[in-house]
């Protein structure tokens, strides 16, 4: 049988590409009438990052988005990015550029697939179903081949699936490791039973912690689809630009994208606002995949005793319990999270380097990196706040 020829395009918009192509590789399961799997692998999320100015000229994440295409048809399709920085990525390579750099290379610009600012695992190569090897392999190459020709120092694919990570270094792209904190779903009945599986001081520690945040002197909402209001979205900006201002110097969002959020993505999204007299005063924004409650920011104008841990992490678990989701994603680090209940698991990315010297020590690099995540890993599940027998005291 002869092999099918696969075209691949690199568009710099996504209104290049229709939305049920995108989506039919990205989230075939809504076929069914559920929520994607990922929300942020939608044609209409990457769309609203591209349509608020998030991303493209000025930004440091110009759109490349790969489309592959056999008899006409898509069959793959991925989030790709030129980017001037390493910013926005949570998966770190800033020594590698410095290094790099003063070796007399170029690190920048470099190639990145990528959910820009997400640290959030999911597919990267959106291969419509029955296409995932060849898919994969026409994003892989076609990726490898436009950085090669471009004279461009590297490629990376952060937050994809193990599956992938297993694949693409079956390709020759280097695989590292790394961790977050998620909660996971042990079949609880709903929050009660989460802290039944707490050894007693967690227990109790968390219980305090609730008792403090909700005496805050107002109510605590939990608000979606049409349930959200323009006004909320004018507060949680101004909560989302001092966090912004905080971490990173420069919010990475525009405020277009949280008024194209309230237009087109409000049905995924699980605001969770502090209250007092009307007015919201702290609030964490989440987004709803169809098992997974994925965390993303958090800010106040006041700041209130364990609040940031009510709003961002147990209100998370009652939602994901009230709705049988098997998972909630926190972001990136914070060792403070294991304490809530929130375990270390593995992230994954993939990585390819056009220097041959520099991939080698980039490789040695990685070798040692992934033991010392498997070792943290280990340690730090041993120091979580689950029983250790079944007969410990109450």
């Amino acid at each position: 049988m002869p092999q099918t020829q696969v075209e691949i395009d690199v568009l710099s918009s996504l209104n290049d590409v229709p939305a049920a192509d995108w989506d039919a590789c990205a989230c075939p399961e809504v076929s069914d009438g559920g929520r994607a799997v990922d929300p942020f692998m939608t044609h209409r999320f990457l769309k609203v990052l591209e349509d608020s100015g998030s991303v493209g000229p000025g930004t440091g994440w110009q759109p490349r988005y790969l489309v592959a295409r056999t008899g006409g048809q898509v069959i793959a399709c991925a989030p790709l990015y030129a980017k001037g920085h390493s910013q926005g990525e949570y998966i770190f390579d800033h020594n590698w550029a410095h290094a790099f750099e003063r070796a007399g290379g170029r690190y920048y610009p470099k190639l990145q697939i990528a959910v820009p600012f997400t640290p959030a695992t999911g597919r990267r190569f959106l291969t419509r179903p029955g296409f995932f090897e060849a898919g994969t392999a026409a994003l892989v190459q076609g990726a490898v081949q436009l950085a090669a020709e471009n004279r461009l120092s590297s490629l990376h694919v952060t937050f994809c699936t193990e599956a992938e990570s297993a694949a693409g270094a079956q390709m020759g792209m280097m695989p590292r490791t790394g961790q977050q904190f998620h909660w996971l779903n042990d079949g609880y009945a709903d929050f009660d039973g989460f802290l039944a599986a707490l050894s007693s001081r967690k227990r109790k520690n968390i219980r305090k912690e609730r008792a403090v945040a909700k005496g805050f002197g107002g109510q605590i909402v939990q608000l979606t689809g049409d349930a959200i209001e323009p006004r909320h979205w004018d507060a949680f900006w101004r909560f989302y630009q001092d966090t912004g201002a905080r971490k990173w110097g420069t919010p990475y969002l525009t405020r277009a994208f949280f008024t194209l959020a309230q237009e087109r993505l409000r049905d995924d999204i699980l605001l969770v606002l502090a209250m007092q007299d009307g007015e919201p005063v702290a609030g964490a924004l989440n987004f709803i995949g169809r098992d997974v409650l994925y965390g993303r920011y958090w800010g106040c104008v006041e700041d209130h005793p364990c609040l940031h841990f009510e709003l961002c992490y147990y209100q998370a678990i009652d939602f994901a319990l009230a709705h049988g989701m098997t998972r909630v994603e926190a972001g990136a680090q914070g060792e403070h999270k294991l304490a809530r209940g929130y375990m270390p698991v593995t992230t994954h990315s993939l990585h390819w380097i056009a220097d041959e010297g520099f991939a080698r020590a980039v490789g040695e690099y990685l070798e040692a990196e992934s033991a010392a995540v498997d070792e943290e890993i280990e340690v730090l599940t041993g120091y979580g706040p689950f029983r250790k027998m079944q007969g410990e005291s109450e």
